[in-house]
């Protein structure tokens, strides 16, 4: 049994703690939150007992811990992970890792040296749909890929506290809080492309709506991912998938929400497998709506059981990811091509 403590009980927070309360191998022992109230009454609604520290030192003293789970602002990530790393703890840390290429990269080399496990929140590599498409790719049962499009959408996000992600300069806008989860799929189906083009809107927080070609020799790839719709738009995540021979579609709006047609026949479901699908300790059964979040933790903790590191969502792979990220806001900032 893997002794967890989450930093950070917002709503990424919360989500992880219902996480960790179902996997067998995980116990949260503790949460750091200045909110300490508020972290209590949301601990009580899920049934959880674990104690609440205002402070990460508070907690390191009072608590035997495995791991922590870092759910804060992502201007808080650097510091936190870093101080979790030299107190020897693995670390799960949400996306994007940080909010600049150098900070990435340090915190993905402290935990190489310190020999510490760093898993990022990168859950669209363990989303059932996506992982779904990676196998399809790799199975060529429709030839070879020749397109990809890849659409984030969702309405103005107004539940962060303090409206920090709505601040650019906390939250990196849209291009690093949404958008990112499409780069770094690109990065785990394709790899680093050579280049981007981006172009986009950029208001109140940052680039809140981005467009990018990623530059490839053998495939077209592009993506889309904003947050400036209406409050009460909703939320869409939805790819198209084109080979030579056939098309893969996901629409999470739609039933069913993965499609595919080989040839001349016609558009019928493409079954898929939610690995953590009712993984459960205490009867709750099918948790495939919590989709990526819930498997990505499984996967977590059960590294931490067998004590092999992470080799999806890791922090060198993160810190790749949020430079492309990066590379693609200077391409929409400057309307150039960015070399990556």
């Amino acid at each position: 049994m893997k002794k967890i403590a989450i930093v950070g009980m917002g709503f990424m927070g919360t989500m992880h703690a219902q996480i960790y309360n179902q996997l067998r191998d995980a116990t949260l022992v503790g949460v750091v939150d200045k909110r300490q109230a508020k972290a209590r009454q949301a601990l009580a609604k899920m049934g959880i007992q674990a104690p609440v520290f205002g402070t990460l030192d508070a907690m390191l003293c009072a608590c035997d811990v495995d791991a922590l789970d870092i759910c804060l602002p992502t201007d808080l990530h650097a510091r936190f992970a870093l101080e979790a790393i030299a107190a020897g703890k693995h670390v799960f840390c949400e996306k994007p890792l940080a909010l600049t290429k150098a900070d990435g990269k340090k915190i993905a080399e402290a935990a190489r040296k310190a020999g510490v496990f760093l898993q990022v929140g990168q859950c669209i590599r363990f989303w059932p749909e996506y992982m779904a498409l990676e196998a399809f790719v790799k199975s060529r049962k429709a030839g070879r890929l020749l397109s990809l499009s890849l659409q984030r959408r969702a309405g103005r996000p107004t539940y962060s506290e303090g409206d920090w992600l709505n601040d650019s300069r906390r939250s990196g806008g849209a291009a690093l809080d949404l958008h990112i989860h499409d780069t770094d799929f690109v990065h785990h189906l394709l790899g680093c492309p050579e280049a981007v083009t981006s172009s986009g809107t950029l208001d109140k927080s940052g680039w809140s709506h981005i467009f990018t070609n990623y530059h490839f020799k053998k495939v077209a790839v592009t993506a889309e991912g904003g947050w400036n719709l209406p409050a009460n738009w909703g939320f869409q995540m939805a790819f198209q998938a084109v080979f030579e021979r056939g098309a893969v579609e996901f629409d999470s709006g739609a039933s069913p929400t993965l499609s595919v047609t080989i040839g001349a026949g016609k558009k019928r479901a493409l079954p898929f497998t939610n690995p953590g699908a009712g993984e459960s300790s205490t009867g709750a059964g099918n948790l495939s709506s919590l989709g990526g979040y819930y498997n990505e933790l499984a996967a977590f903790v059960s590294c931490l059981q067998r004590k092999r590191a992470p080799k999806i969502a890791t922090g060198a792979q993160a810190a790749d990811s949020l430079a492309t990220a990066l590379a693609e806001i200077q391409s929409a900032a400057t309307g150039r091509t960015v070399k990556r």
